[in-house]
C-alpha cells in the first residue's frame, strides 16, 4: 500500500471525510500503468497505425497491428470494386480473426490499429445482395469469440483531409484511390460509431492537429487517452474539438432532454454502472478510487445522520405518529441512493462487474450456515 493509499484508509476509517477538499490536488495528479485492450480506429489514411505505434512506445504495451498487405486481392479491389470485393472480404475477415484469436494469449496491455467490426463496416459498403448476406452469416459467428477492447479510439478526419494524407504516403495499391469511397466509408464509420456502445469511445477529430510533428497534441491525445482509461483527469478538448462529442462515449446518444436514457434500459446494476461512467464523461468528475472512497464515507455520514433521527424517536417513543417517520423517509432514501452511486463508481473505477459480483457472492450467503443469537434474556 502506497503512502496515498494508506492516508486515504486512513483519514476513512477517522471519519474525516472533509480533509478530502486537501487531498484532492494530490490524487488528481496520479496516474497508473495501464492493463487495458486498447484499439485505435478510423478511416483510411486517418493515422491509425502512426497513433498505435507511438502510444504503444509510451506505455510499453504489446503492438498489434493489421496485416493488410498480405491480402492477394488487395490490388485488384483497387482497380475493379464490384468485381474483387467478395474475395478480398473474406480475405481480411479470415485474417483478422486469427489474429484475433491470438489476443487471449498475449499479456496487456495491449494497443491494435483496428478492431474486429472494423471489417463489417467495410463489407456495408463494398458487398451487397446475396454475397453481404452471405459474409454477414460468417461474420455474426465469429464475431462471437472475439475479445472486445475496453477503449476505442476513434479518430476522425474529413474527406478532403483523409485524401491528402493517402497520397502523402503514396502506397502503390492507393495511388488510384476514389474519393467517393472514401467518403462513403467516413460516413458509414461516423454512424457506427454514433451508436457504438460495446466498449468506450474516444472520439478526437484530428482535421487540425498533427500529433506527429506537434508534440503538445501529441501530449495531449496521450493524456486524453489515459484520462479515458480512468489513470488521470480529464483534459480539456484540443483546439477544434470543442464542437465534437465529449471524449468517452459510452452509450447511445440520446435526446438532448433525456441524455442517459436509464428508462429504456431494464434497470439493472450493469446499466446502473453505464449511465455513471456517462455521467462521469458529461459532468468531468474526478474518477480516482481512492477520493470516491473518501466521498463514500462522507456519504456514509450523512445516511446516519439521517437514520440517527428515527432511531432515537422510535428507541425512546419520542414519536407515536408514522406520519413523523414518514417525513423523515426522503432524506434517508436520497443519502441511500448517494451511498449506492458512489458504490457503483468504485465498481467502475476497479473494473468490477458490481452485478456479477453481486449475485455471486449472494449465491454464496444462500449456501451458508448462519447462527440466529437467541432472544434477549434466553439463556437456556
Amino acid at each position: 500500500m502506497d503512502f496515498l493509499q494508506e492516508e486515504a484508509y486512513t483519514v476513512a476509517i477517522l471519519g474525516l471525510a472533509n480533509t478530502s477538499a486537501f487531498l484532492y490536488p494530490l490524487w488528481t495528479n496520479r496516474m497508473h500503468t495501464t492493463q487495458a485492450y486498447i484499439t485505435v480506429e478510423g478511416v483510411i489514411g486517418v493515422g491509425k497505425t502512426t497513433l498505435a505505434r507511438m502510444f504503444q512506445r509510451e506505455i510499453g504495451a504489446q503492438l498489434i497491428l493489421e496485416v493488410f498487405e498480405e491480402n492477394p486481392f488487395l490490388t485488384d479491389f483497387y482497380t475493379d470494386r464490384s468485381r474483387y470485393a467478395f474475395q478480398t472480404q473474406i480475405f481480411f475477415l479470415l485474417s483478422r480473426y486469427h489474429q484475433q484469436r491470438q489476443l487471449l494469449g498475449i499479456p496487456r496491455p495491449i494497443i491494435s490499429d483496428y478492431m474486429f467490426e472494423k471489417d463489417r463496416l467495410f463489407a456495408q459498403v463494398n458487398l451487397q445482395g446475396d454475397e453481404l448476406d452471405t459474409y454477414y452469416s460468417v461474420q455474426e459467428a465469429l464475431a462471437e469469440n472475439i475479445l472486445l477492447p475496453d477503449l476505442v479510439i476513434y479518430l476522425k478526419a474529413d474527406t478532403d483531409t483523409l485524401m491528402n494524407r493517402i497520397t502523402a504516403r503514396d502506397r502503390p495499391y492507393e495511388r488510384n484511390m476514389d474519393p467517393d469511397y472514401i467518403d462513403r466509408l467516413r460516413t458509414t464509420y461516423d454512424r457506427f460509431f454514433s451508436a457504438f456502445e460495446a466498449a468506450p469511445v474516444l472520439i478526437i477529430d484530428t482535421n487540425d492537429i498533427d500529433f506527429v510533428q506537434n508534440l503538445d497534441d501529441r501530449d495531449d491525445i496521450f493524456h486524453r487517452i489515459r484520462g479515458a482509461l480512468g489513470e488521470g483527469p480529464r483534459q480539456p478538448a484540443l483546439p477544434g474539438l470543442d464542437r465534437e462529442q465529449d471524449p468517452v462515449v459510452v452509450s447511445t446518444p440520446a435526446p438532448e432532454n433525456d441524455r442517459m436514457g436509464l428508462e429504456h434500459t431494464t434497470r439493472r446494476l450493469r446499466d446502473f454502472q453505464r449511465f455513471h461512467r456517462e455521467l462521469d464523461r458529461t459532468k468531468q468528475f474526478a474518477t480516482d478510487p481512492y477520493l470516491n472512497f473518501i466521498l463514500l464515507q462522507e456519504e456514509m455520514g450523512e445516511l446516519a445522520r439521517a437514520l440517527s433521527y428515527r432511531w432515537r424517536a422510535q428507541s425512546t417513543g419520542r414519536s407515536q405518529s408514522p406520519g413523523e417517520l414518514d417525513a423523515n423517509l426522503p432524506s434517508i432514501q436520497e443519502e441511500l441512493a448517494d451511498v449506492l452511486a458512489y458504490v457503483i463508481k468504485l465498481a467502475n473505477y476497479t473494473g468490477v462487474d458490481l452485478e456479477a459480483a453481486y449475485l455471486e457472492k449472494m449465491q454464496i450467503n444462500q449456501e451458508r450456515e448462519w447462527t440466529v443469537p437467541p432472544p434477549e434474556g434466553d439463556h437456556s
